[in-house]
C-alpha cells in the first residue's frame, strides 16, 4: 500500500501524473487535452452535479467550469494508492471561493483512469453563500446537527 503522510504525495506514477495534470489546469485547451489523455476514452466521471462517461462529456464539464469561475486552481494536498485504486485530497480555489474535497480514481491496465468519483459538500461550500438559500441551509444544518456534549 502506498499511503503518504498528510500533505504528502503518492509515489505511484499514475497518481503523480493525474495530480500534476489537475494542478496545471488553467482553462487552456492544451492543458485540458493533457488531462484527458490520462483518462480512458469511456471513463466515468461523477461529482455532486454530473455523472457522465467519455472524453466529450469530461471536456464539456471542464470547459464549462472554465467559463463559470475565474482563476481556477487545483491543489492536491494528499494522495494514497493501493493497487489500481487511488484517493486524492484536493482544494479547488477560484476568484471568490474555495472548495475542498476528495476524489477516488480507478486505473485500468493501461494506467489510464477508468472511473473518477468526486466527493465534496455543495451545500456547505456553495449553497450557503447564496443570500436567501444560504440562510435556509445554515438553519437546516443547525437543526439537524447533534447537540453539543455537556
Amino acid at each position: 500500500m502506498n499511503v503518504p503522510m498528510p500533505g504528502g504525495s503518492s509515489t505511484d506514477a499514475r497518481v503523480r501524473r493525474v495530480a500534476a495534470a489537475y494542478e496545471a489546469l488553467d482553462g487552456s485547451a492544451a492543458r485540458l487535452d493533457a488531462l484527458l489523455a490520462l483518462y480512458a476514452s469511456d471513463a466515468r466521471f461523477c461529482d455532486p452535479f454530473n455523472n457522465v462517461r467519455g472524453h466529450a462529456a469530461l471536456r464539456n464539464i471542464f470547459e464549462h467550469m472554465a467559463t463559470q469561475v475565474r482563476e481556477p486552481r487545483f491543489c492536491i494536498t494528499e494522495s494514497a494508492c493501493e493497487g489500481d485504486a487511488a484517493w486524492l485530497r484536493w482544494d479547488f480555489s477560484f476568484a471568490g471561493g474555495r472548495i475542498d474535497g476528495a476524489s477516488r480514481l480507478v486505473f485500468g491496465a493501461d494506467g489510464r483512469v477508468l472511473e473518477h468519483l468526486d466527493f465534496w459538500d455543495p451545500a456547505r461550500q456553495l449553497y450557503e453563500r447564496v443570500p436567501l438559500l444560504g440562510a435556509l441551509m445554515r438553519l437546516l444544518r443547525r437543526r439537524l446537527a447533534a447537540p453539543p456534549q455537556r
